[in-house]
């Protein structure tokens, strides 16, 4: 059919509307406030095609799906199935981004656990596990004929005298071993200072790289993997010497990664999330200027905005040992002290403060500010005294993830050099150049370049309807009704689907004269 013929609308404030809509146009329905256009494209054609479609489906789909209302109209023809896309559908979920609606996000954690490379978070080396096969590889890129040591690094940097440790390896029937860098036969070992460090590396085999040998190397790295926990050393006589792993582990700090797996990048899963936000992003941090009534005086005229005659005495008495600490004039105003005394203040310190009350002084631990007024926010059942509470907090980013809302393990993991918080700080237009510049290895172009095509389509999609200047850990609550339709017409626009009817509610509201002229091609492109 070449049109939607409506009968006999009566939905709302319609009284008998008839008419005939084109199929495959952009049709705009305009008219004052109240004269019926919601009525006639929300309520009536897009309930309709709604209810219609969920009714094609089985009953058992049909009971996880919203059912539509059957619209008050005599007829309706020609219908399609229809999507809407509303204003004030925007999702307020504090765990909504730009990238988690687009879906563009999805396609990142799968580019980052296929081809991402792994980094100690606490080192920042790159971690990578090798199999045997590829740990022999290495071993005959060393020159031929040389003379090579494989160890099995038992002990690494650890206090001791590890006598029985000798015993032991040496009735399994190995000679020597390497302690400290000096190779020692193990019926002689040398004494060690128990209060320093050692690194014990048991000789598992000397020789000469020679093809003929490829078998004989293959037994000793096994041998050496299963004494060592997964570690193998490779030292070359007079030359290099290289440390590998099987596992996923930092062979400096010995901190082990998990595989990395799509839900190893996502913050709404435990197995991504920051421990200290739980992939928020953000936490409730004091705000120290809220609670005295003025910063510009010193410490001995201050009075905190809190009337609370026990938090007057744990802010003045903290706050004194603090100075004393820092050696900070009493004199000075809370707004001219150094900016670790505020942190301090605030946070509390790692050592014991020494406090002094009339003729006394102690020593106690001072946690901060904050953690006194926690701990009260937590406990109280009064409403009004949380609120009263609640006064003195501000939302900011979070201590642990500085706002990238993933753990240490998932931060450290990187695509080009860049984690994956990275590409989602930055706007979409920059975003855009840093996809297109990566530059992968034959094996990760099999893997990454679907992903990367899909990521670029979709922030194409986006720079369309003028939304380039956005970033895709932008919180879903914080946009506009404007800006979130367009997104979710871009959603669509991914998706590629036709034969269906779009109802979009003033698609150009809010727009620059050229970001809607962008819109109108990309509509009329769909």
């Amino acid at each position: 059919m070449e049109a939607i013929r409506v009968r006999g609308a009566r939905q709302h404030n319609l009284r008998n509307l008839d008419l005939d809509i084109p199929r495959n146009r952009l049709v705009v329905v305009t008219g004052l406030s109240g004269s019926g256009k919601s009525s006639l494209a929300f309520d009536t054609l897009y309930a309709e095609g709604q209810r219609r479609y969920i009714e094609s489906l089985s009953t058992y789909a049909r009971q996880f799906l919203e059912q539509m209302e059957k619209p008050d109209v005599d007829t309706i023809e020609g219908l399609s199935p229809a999507i809407s896309i509303e204003q004030k559908t925007t999702s307020r979920n504090a765990r909504s981004t730009v990238g988690t609606i687009t879906e563009i996000y999805d396609y990142f954690r799968l580019l980052f656990s296929s081809v991402g490379t792994s980094h100690c978070p606490r080192c920042d080396r790159p971690i990578s596990r090798q199999t045997v096969d590829q740990i022999v590889d290495r071993i005959f890129q060393f020159p031929r004929d040389s003379r090579i040591m494989i160890l099995a690094p038992v002990v690494r940097e650890r206090k001791g005298e590890f006598r029985k440790l000798f015993e032991r390896f040496l009735e399994m029937g190995f000679l020597r071993a390497r302690v400290d860098g000096e190779v020692v036969p193990l019926e002689d070992p040398p004494r060690l200072n128990r209060r320093q460090n050692h690194t014990v590396e048991v000789v598992v085999d000397r020789l000469l790289v020679q093809q003929p040998l490829r078998q004989r190397v293959d037994s000793s790295v096994r041998q050496a993997l299963r004494l060592a926990g997964g570690l193998v050393t490779i030292s070359m006589v007079g030359g290099e010497e290289v440390l590998l792993s099987e596992k996923m582990a930092c062979v400096e700090c010995g901190i082990n990664v998990p595989a990395l797996e799509p839900r190893s990048f996502s913050f709404n899963s435990r197995f991504g999330a920051c421990p200290r936000c739980e992939g928020l992003g953000t936490q409730l941090q004091l705000d120290l200027f809220r609670l005295v009534e003025d910063a510009s005086r010193p410490l001995e005229t201050l009075e905190p905005v809190l009337k609370d005659r026990e938090f007057r005495l744990f802010f003045h008495e903290s706050a004194s040992a603090l100075l004393e600490h820092y050696q900070v004039d009493r004199k000075t105003p809370l707004e001219g002290y150094p900016p670790e005394v505020l942190q301090a203040l605030i946070a509390g310190v790692d050592f014991p403060l020494v406090y002094r009350y009339r003729d006394f002084t102690y020593e106690s631990r001072f946690d901060g500010l904050a953690a006194w007024l926690q701990d009260r926010i937590d406990s109280t059942s009064s409403p009004k005294r949380r609120q009263q509470l609640m006064a003195f907090m501000q939302e900011g980013d979070c201590s642990g993830c500085c706002g990238a809302r993933l753990k240490s393990e998932s931060r450290a993991v990187r695509v080009g050099g860049r984690s994956i918080s990275d590409y989602c700080r930055v706007d979409l237009g920059d975003c855009m150049g840093l996809i297109q510049g990566l530059k992968f290895t034959p094996r990760e172009e099999i893997i990454g370049r679907p992903l990367i095509s899909e990521i670029e389509h979709r922030l194409r999609f986006l720079e369309r309807v003028g939304l380039s200047y956005l970033a895709l850990d932008r919180k879903a609550a914080t946009l506009s009704g404007g800006e979130a339709q367009r997104i979710r017409l871009a959603t669509q626009l991914g998706a590629r689907l036709t034969g269906v009817i779009y109802v979009l509610d003033e698609p150009t509201i809010g727009l620059h004269p050229r970001d809607t002229r962008r819109l109108l091609d990309t509509l009329e492109g769909l």
